[in-house]
């Protein structure tokens, strides 16, 4: 009798706290999604629990595939596979590329030499630039970057000949690439498709990052624009880790606990 009454003892303590875990799991999870992070010293606070039931609670649902471990507490990472083509992304988040823009002008000095990547937010920046500056050298792969400062009749567009990819107007490839290395740039622009404090810099495309990685090994400095949907987003290639920027350049309606968390690992966000 006594040894039942022990293993139902055992068995109904298990239970119950196989359904405080699930309760914690998801409060865990809201506090993910509303805050793109969450820290264990916090969450021993807030549940009253200790660090190691905690680290057990994060470990489970990183398993799960809902969040990554990092130091200190955890963050959440959305996956992206498929990248939309440049008509539809040249609308999406306008207003904030924009503000991106002008921001990124600061860096520009009259006469300097820069990079630019195919993307809809240095597309924008071209626009800037053309309000702002009467004299540049614009290095690009992107032809509607060139035709947008084709204009500007004491602009040097350096255009980078190579494959051109239909849905994204831009040149790829081997010849691409050794073009782009004849040359010396101050200042490289870069695009991105994500940032996560685990995998760096990502994007999308075999050839345009080959693109990147070029104009980064002949720049003296790199910027990246990104929008704050960007951020704790993790796209199909590694671009470069962070300590191979200089700066990256968002706008203001970045997450404060995104922004922070980033801040505090030393990355110099604008």
């Amino acid at each position: 009798m006594y040894l039942f009454v022990r293993r139902y003892i055992i068995n109904f303590a298990k239970e119950v706290s196989l359904l405080f875990a699930k309760e914690r799991h998801e409060e865990i999870k809201k506090m993910v999604r509303k805050n793109k992070s969450v820290k264990v010293s916090h969450l021993i606070q807030y549940f009253n629990v200790s660090i190691e039931t905690v680290r057990r609670d994060l470990e489970y649902l990183e398993q799960e595939g809902f969040l990554t471990r990092v130091h200190g507490g955890a963050v959440l990472e959305e996956v992206n596979s498929r990248e939309l083509s440049f008509t539809v992304r040249k609308s999406k988040y306008l207003k904030e590329k924009q503000e991106i823009a002008k921001k990124a002008a600061a860096y520009v000095i009259e006469g300097q030499s820069i990079a630019m990547d195919v993307s809809t937010t240095n597309t924008e920046f071209a626009k800037v630039l053309k309000e702002k500056f009467s004299r540049l050298t614009v290095l690009t792969n992107s032809m509607i970057i060139a035709n947008e400062l084709s204009e500007m009749p004491d602009y040097t567009i350096i255009f980078a000949g190579g494959i051109l990819r239909n849905q994204e107007l831009c040149t790829v490839g081997d010849f691409t690439e050794d073009f782009i290395s004849q040359f010396h740039i101050d200042t490289f622009f870069m695009s991105v498709s994500g940032l996560s404090l685990t995998k760096g810099l990502t994007d999308y495309g075999a050839g345009e990052l080959q693109v990147k990685k070029k104009m980064i090994e002949i720049s003296q400095h790199r910027i990246v624009l990104a929008d704050s949907s960007k951020f704790d987003v993790v796209s199909l290639l590694n671009v470069c880790p962070f300590e191979q920027v200089n700066r990256i350049i968002t706008d203001s309606k970045i997450n404060e606990n995104v922004l922070a968390k980033y801040q505090e690992t030393g990355i110099e966000i604008l």
